[in-house]
């Protein structure tokens, strides 16, 4: 499985990460930043991450080539989380799905729009040509965010699918091609003042 370089970004406040690869060893780094999320964050995740044999089943995954995994570092913790799941062969195998998460104290600096931009390096180097956001309708933050990528929603699934807590929750499936994912990124680091060293 190819991984990717690992790079040094500054965000809009000045803070210096670090995006790379997950690796094998990054199971107690990875357990300590979902336990770190608010309980109001995790309860939308697909799987209960305080439980670290969950985390481990996540890094497994990566071993069978169809998820790709990044995250974003800073002062030696894991600070973001990045994940594109491609469909394998057959008619979806065009079709990828990203997911990304970020800790609450650095959301809104920009980390979700790196995080996109090197899933979208993936992305197209497995010559994916449309990505596919899945996600609850309580979830408005992300898709604000998404809609910003140049995402748009696809269906709605009224009470598909049950939150961590049990509670049923609307599902949003939203889209968007590789082309028009590219244009909004680029224009958005146009704008920022974030800087990358490569």
């Amino acid at each position: 499985m190819k991984k990717i370089a690992s790079q040094q970004f500054q965000l809009k406040d000045g803070t210096e990460i670090t995006v790379r690869s997950m690796k094998e060893d990054d199971l107690d780094l990875s357990f300590e930043f979902f336990k770190s999320l608010d309980e109001h964050e995790r309860i939308y995740l697909r799987k209960d991450v305080t439980k670290k044999e969950n985390v481990r089943n996540r890094i497994e995954q990566m071993k069978t080539g169809m998820v790709r995994r990044i995250v974003a570092t800073c002062k030696g913790k894991i600070i973001a989380d990045g994940a594109l799941e491609l469909s394998g062969p057959g008619w979806e195998a065009h079709i990828g799905e990203m997911r990304i998460i970020v800790a609450d104290k650095f959301q809104r600096k920009g980390l979700g729009m790196i995080i996109a931009r090197e899933l979208y390096f993936i992305a197209a180097a497995e010559r994916i040509e449309e990505i596919v956001i899945r996600m609850m309708r309580t979830q408005t933050a992300a898709t604000k965010i998404f809609r910003k990528l140049g995402f748009h929603e696809e269906i709605m699934l009224p009470d598909h699918v049950k939150d961590l807590n049990g509670k049923n929750q609307d599902l949003v499936i939203m889209r968007c091609n590789m082309k028009e994912l590219w244009k909004e990124m680029e224009s958005f680091f146009k704008i920022s003042d974030m800087r990358v060293h490569r």
